[in-house]
């Protein structure tokens, strides 16, 4: 039962190989195997592969059964149209766009399985490219909202800069009155006199003026700093809004870029063991001598070629005659006197009766 299905993958004619020898029906069951086997590889690695892309297993699954049957298809196909030939050169040259076929479907199964292999290594270059590339999505974000917040800060530490210099004065103007108070500046005397009551009241005012501008100031400061905050909070709203699409950078695209970063040898030395599984079918067809079924596979497709030029000859045969005595009959016609006299006598009636017609028109017309 096995061995009639493995037989069966192999696209040969079942009918002839079972008169063929045992030997011959199992060289075509391993190749029908190795047929069977590529196509299940290719289901695995589509399933694989669909599962990155949809997440859900039961999709994957039915479409990468779907894959799975047409790349069986493709593969039966092409076992089952190489012939043997007389020449090698014409079987190099048959098997030539079939090879094409089979690298393109070697690349397709080898694909997804090495992201199943190397998987680990994989998710170590996915989450180095996430880390920078959250890095980058910080550094982006801020340019937004940077220029902004150092405009605040300038216009805080502005007002910031006018209250300390109004401080500075207001220190300035205490520090007069007190030393001519004790009598180590301007007029040098001791005690509180004239000079010392003008000095007071400029610094008292100074002072006055130096709490109106505070009061003002620590408002404008407070709602500037208030924006700064509002910023930050919504710089840091807009990067855990963007966060979740880096996290999700984990499709298939994103994996093949990221396995084609890693070491090449080890990836093309498993593309190579499937592009061999792939192509063993053809090789193995290619490198066998002529067997039982090819001959008899010739023979059979000589008989109905023979079959089918005799019937083709035949038709054609019976067209030339049929030809050739149509051709003698009316040439023997031709030659006729009986009838000659009856076409002449007809057309003679057909003109008297044009004449009548076209003499009634002519009439009716005056």
């Amino acid at each position: 039962m096995l061995k009639r299905f493995f037989l069966l993958c192999s696209g040969a004619d079942l009918d002839l190989l079972e008169k063929c020898a045992n030997g011959e029906q199992n060289k075509y069951a391993g190749i029908g195997a190795t047929v069977f086997f590529t196509a299940l590889m290719a289901t695995i690695a589509s399933a694989y592969a669909l599962y990155t892309v949809f997440d859900n297993m039961y999709t994957s699954v039915f479409f990468g059964v779907i894959w799975g049957l047409l790349i069986f298809n493709l593969d039966r196909f092409i076992v089952s149209t190489i012939k043997k030939r007389d020449s090698k050169r014409q079987e190099i040259v048959q098997v030539i766009p079939r090879l094409l076929l089979a690298l393109i479907i070697a690349v397709v199964i080898s694909k997804p399985l090495e992201l199943k292999i190397f998987e680990k290594e994989v998710n170590q270059v996915l989450l180095t490219e996430k880390n920078q590339m959250t890095l980058d999505n910080k550094t982006q974000i801020a340019q937004q909202f940077t220029p902004e917040i150092e405009k605040i800060n300038s216009e805080i530490t502005s007002l910031k800069t006018e209250i300390a210099t109004k401080e500075q004065e207001v220190n300035t103007l205490y520090e007069t009155y007190i030393a001519e108070a004790e009598g180590r500046k301007g007029t040098k005397l001791l005690g509180k006199g004239p000079v010392y009551k003008e000095k007071r009241e400029k610094h008292d005012a100074a002072l006055s003026e130096l709490n109106q501008l505070k009061l003002a100031h620590n408002d404008k400061i407070n709602a500037k700093e208030e924006a700064i905050r509002n910023l930050i909070q919504l710089q840091k709203e807009t990067e855990s809004k963007t966060q979740p699409i880096i996290s999700n950078f984990d499709g298939l695209m994103a994996r093949v870029n990221a396995l084609n970063k890693l070491p090449w040898l080890p990836s093309f030395f498993i593309f190579l063991l499937f592009l061999a599984i792939e192509t063993a079918p053809i090789f193995a067809k290619l490198i066998s001598s002529k067997s039982e079924y090819d001959y008899k596979l010739e023979n059979q497709e000589s008989l109905i070629k023979t079959w089918i030029q005799q019937q083709v000859y035949q038709r054609e045969a019976i067209l030339q005659t049929d030809k050739d005595l149509n051709n003698k009959i009316y040439s023997d016609l031709k030659t006729e006197e009986e009838l000659y006299n009856y076409k002449q006598k007809m057309a003679r009636n057909l003109m008297k009766l044009q004449t009548d017609s076209f003499y009634q028109n002519q009439q009716n017309a005056l």
